[in-house]
């Protein structure tokens, strides 16, 4: 029997964390046993902000050996980088063309990324624009959406289209997503639909796929975000390259919630956070953790949890050092390969579905 088809990836920016892993890698590799599975480094999408040349070709690879140290299989899965199959970004325009603004500016994540230059729903914006500081009262509901829309990239509105294309190209079954990109594999089924109504049937249309706990890895010192690369502070994350001693320092200044019970509850949001971390780590379920510091506070239970995450950061690094940068570069090239035929097949289906001369 043929295995569904899997397409997932992630940006090279920013430091890899446990969240990254927990929420997605850690789930790859479990996948890629059962489905047919293309995993990508999405560097196209990593150029929606601005970066700096060099450390975006260092980040590229190290975020292809974090891949590789955790467990994803070139012999079992196609690895590569997004860039070196041009077909992604031919797609996405011609998948412009059927997009809509209206679909675009549904997007949470655009108007969350975009809001990075403002204090608050109502706040102080402060942003340099052409050489000046502005530093005026800003209302969200009647200034913020006329902001955004002159003032930000064309490319962070426009992501979700390539994303769609990444995976539309592929045929594509199954996105493993946390919910916060739910919303774009909808935009992806959006578009589908109307190219196979207006054109012929043409892309499969993907379902995401998710897990209830590993999508949910909240930041250390607020439970109600996302652990984040991007975020201001350190002790948002553990990275998955971070020492012993900053994983302890980390763990230790993590939030906590009211009481001292160690108790896995929607009502603790923060300890809940923690306790999932233990148990994608252990494998050990939430309640038998409960169980275990029935009558212990939060300082025991930080220190294990401390243990239990430098337990496998250990190994974790050491596997890191086994890939050098000419070997990775090997296996992402070959992985290129392997693609690249589907790539090519599946838009030259959509350019003669258009009307275009093959």
């Amino acid at each position: 029997m043929n295995k569904k088809r899997i397409f997932s990836g992630i940006q090279p920016s920013g430091n890899l964390h446990l969240g990254n892993y927990l929420g997605a890698i850690k789930n790859w590799v479990k996948l890629q046993d059962e489905y047919d599975s293309i995993f990508c480094v999405v560097d196209l999408h990593a150029i929606t902000v601005p970066q700096d040349p060099e450390r975006l070709r260092r980040q590229t690879l190290d975020v292809a050996k974090v891949y590789l140290a955790s467990g994803i299989d070139p012999e079992k899965c196609s690895l590569f980088i997004q860039s070196h199959i041009s077909e992604h970004a031919e797609l996405a325009w011609m998948l412009n063309t059927i997009a809509k603004m209206q679909d675009l500016l549904k997007m949470s994540q655009f108007v969350d990324k975009a809001m990075k230059g403002f204090d608050g729903r109502r706040g102080v914006l402060k942003k340099k624009i052409e050489g000046q500081i502005i530093n005026r009262e800003v209302l969200f509901e009647e200034e913020t959406e006329q902001y955004l829309i002159y003032k930000t990239g064309v490319g962070l509105f426009d992501y979700p289209v390539l994303m769609a294309a990444d995976i539309l190209l592929y045929d594509t079954e199954l996105v493993p997503v946390g919910k916060d990109q739910v919303q774009h594999i909808e935009l992806t089924r959006t578009l589908a639909n109307r190219f196979n109504k207006k054109f012929g049937d043409t892309f499969v249309i993907p379902k995401p796929y998710t897990t209830e706990v590993g999508q949910n890895i909240m930041g250390l010192d607020d439970p109600t975000k996302k652990m984040s690369k991007s975020a201001a502070s350190e002790y948002n994350y553990i990275a998955l390259t971070d020492d012993k001693e900053t994983v302890k320092r980390k763990i230790k200044k993590a939030v906590t919630d009211s009481g001292s019970e160690i108790i896995y509850s929607n009502d603790k949001p923060a300890l809940k956070n923690l306790i999932n971390i233990y148990s994608l780590l252990s494998d050990i379920p939430a309640k038998e953790i409960e169980k275990r510091y029935k009558g212990k506070g939060y300082a025991d239970f930080k220190t294990d949890l401390a243990d239990i995450v430098v337990s496998f950061i250990r190994p974790f690094q050491e596997k890191l050092k086994e890939y050098d940068d000419e070997k990775v570069l090997e296996i992402l090239r070959a992985g290129a390969e392997k693609v690249r035929p589907l790539a090519k097949k599946k838009l030259d289906e959509v350019k003669k579905r258009i009307g275009f001369i093959i």
